[in-house]
């Protein structure tokens, strides 16, 4: 059955091939301009459109060599660089599945993830194949190992049949004359959410989906001279929209293996970098850093910050660039986007064009303005959002009820239209009868000159509901003391808000891509290495009027 219909129409509400979907796209700019450079890893390793453009279709043959058609799931297990890259674009020349995994995952959460996928092939890096000797690997027949020296002798799953890197690369006249269509609407990834608090659920994103996502109404920051930064994992959202968002301007990317503070300022130069995304506590580290000469010598002109917790009009000066922040997630499509320079903390911006955005209460219905509520979304145009978790049709409806997509965070909105990102619906502290953001708390401890990252969460409470906890990292060099960071959140946070517990440690546990895992530390509760302000007799007050 065709879901839209193949007409001249058909631009008004899913866009054309050669704008979306990765063969012709591809196609197109190898055509239209062969020697720019798309990718850039830095010291020299570049490739131009005419180069990837042939890689992928070398690619392509070599995998339909292997078994893989259109429609097929292939999993990807590989860290960052060409070669993951071109097992991407290889996979979806032939109308195939991407599914990438995380390079973190092993033992239960990386079997349930092989079992959902139900892939015959998966391409792997030499260092992981061993975990794969430690689980079920599921419907999993065959794996090309990339990496290493040649295919190993020990820690080889029994049940897969093994192939060396150079499996990779096939002749491109050995693909079929006539490959399959492929649509804006066909599945292009199974992208898994992270799963620190369950398993791990598998987002299914039509290639028109990912057009929205990296698209020119969200990203309305980014031109086709820029050079975008993928500084996080290929296997997460915040990695494919680069790539995607950058192939359809038929611009170019700069690709790092992973953020590094230390390294941010001379990959920018190296790589000629104009724009990059700075997730969770990557914008603090950089701006805690020492002011030097290198603060405004490169090529930078755009930052996108997310969430916005530091002081974008103070970033925007010291480092001589845009600031914008925006708000998105797997499953969505950028829905909200600030303009230049947002100076209010904890904002999104506001709704591009073409979605329409809610904040309700637990039963769906709107909250009044400024009220809390769980944040709900869904778009003018077919195949804008995901559509659904791949294998598990109690979670897909469960987060389309009503027909919104619900995205599971606390929002609210201000007088002029501003949303704000408030908690994640489940981190959210109640304490002595009061809400409590734990996004507006980090906000201002991270904001104590010593600290470097924070994370604020709820312990237990010996009387009743939660009392508030934070565990911080330090900057290099500096200590803190925990009285005298609660002296500086007194004039700044509500009493009900203020810490009783900190725990300092050397740092936060965290995802590949820097999501700080608050379960861990929840689990890990009041620890005997714990502050706790009631028992060192510092008393925080309720400010009466």
């Amino acid at each position: 059955m065709e879901y839209c219909p193949m007409s001249n129409d058909r631009n008004s509400s899913v866009p054309a091939d050669d704008e979306c979907v990765l063969r012709p796209v591809l196609e197109k700019w190898s055509r239209v301009q062969p020697d720019k450079i798309f990718v850039s890893e830095g010291a020299g390793r570049e490739l131009t459109y005419r180069q990837l453009r042939d890689m992928s279709a070398r690619t392509a043959a070599a995998l339909h060599a292997l078994g893989v058609r259109q429609g097929q799931n292939v999993v990807v297990w590989l860290p960052n660089g060409i070669d993951c890259l071109r097992v991407w674009f290889g996979i979806n020349w032939l109308g195939a599945t991407y599914v990438p995994i995380n390079t973190a995952y092993r033992g239960r959460l990386l079997e349930h993830v092989l079992d959902n996928a139900g892939a015959d092939l998966i391409v792997v890096h030499a260092e992981l194949l061993p975990r794969l000797c430690e689980v079920n690997t599921a419907t999993l027949r065959k794996a090309i190992v990339v990496g290493g020296d040649g295919l190993p002798v020990s820690g080889i799953p029994a049940a897969l049949e093994l192939h060396a890197q150079a499996a990779l690369d096939a002749p491109e006249s050995t693909l079929p004359a006539h490959l399959p269509e492929v649509h804006p609407w066909d599945t292009q990834s199974i992208v898994y959410t992270s799963g620190t608090t369950g398993a791990s659920k598998g987002v299914m994103s039509s290639y028109a989906h990912l057009h929205a996502m990296a698209g020119r109404e969200g990203f309305h920051m980014l031109a086709e001279d820029d050079r975008y930064m993928c500084n996080l994992p290929l296997f997460h959202v915040g990695g494919t929209i680069p790539v995607m968002g950058m192939l359809a301007r038929g611009a170019s990317i700069s690709l790092v293996s992973a953020f590094s503070t230390e390294e941010f300022w001379p990959v920018v130069r190296d790589t000629q970098t104009t724009v990059v995304l700075l997730l969770g506590v990557m914008a603090g580290f950089i701006t805690k850093r020492p002011p030097g000469p290198e603060d405004r010598d490169h090529p930078l002109r755009k930052v996108i910050i997310v969430p916005l917790a530091e002081d974008a009009p103070a970033f925007s000066r010291r480092f001589g660039v845009e600031v914008y922040t925006l708000y998105n997630m797997t499953e969505i499509s950028t829905p909200l986007v600030s303009g230049l320079n947002p100076d209010k903390t904890g904002s999104c911006g506001q709704p591009r064009s073409g979605v329409e955005l809610r904040v309700v209460d637990e039963n769906d219905c709107e909250v009044p303005q400024g009220s809390v509520g769980e944040l709900i979304v869904r778009t003018d145009r077919p195949w804008a959002l995901n559509h659904g978790y791949y294998k598990n049709p109690e979670a897909t409806a469960k987060a389309w009820r009503n027909g919104w997509f619900h995205t599971g965070d606390a929002f609210r909105v201000d007088a002029d239209g501003t949303y704000f990102f408030v908690d994640r619906m489940k981190d959210a502290i109640r304490r002595r009868g009061e809400n409590i953001s734990s996004f507006e708390v980090e906000a201002e401890v991270a904001a104590f000159p010593a600290v470097s990252e924070v994370a604020v969460y709820a312990v237990p409470s010996e009387i009743a509901e939660d009392e508030v906890m934070c565990a911080v990292a330090t900057v290099p060099g500096k200590e803190l003391d925990p009285a005298e960071l609660i002296t500086f959140l007194v004039p700044r946070l509500a009493h009900f808000m203020i810490p009783r517990y900190v725990r300092i440690v050397e740092s936060l546990p965290k995802t590949p891509t820097q999501k700080v895992q608050k379960h861990l530390l929840r689990n890990e509760g009041i620890t005997a290495d714990t502050w706790d302000r009631e028992k060192a007799g510092v008393t925080v007050r309720r400010q009466r009027i």
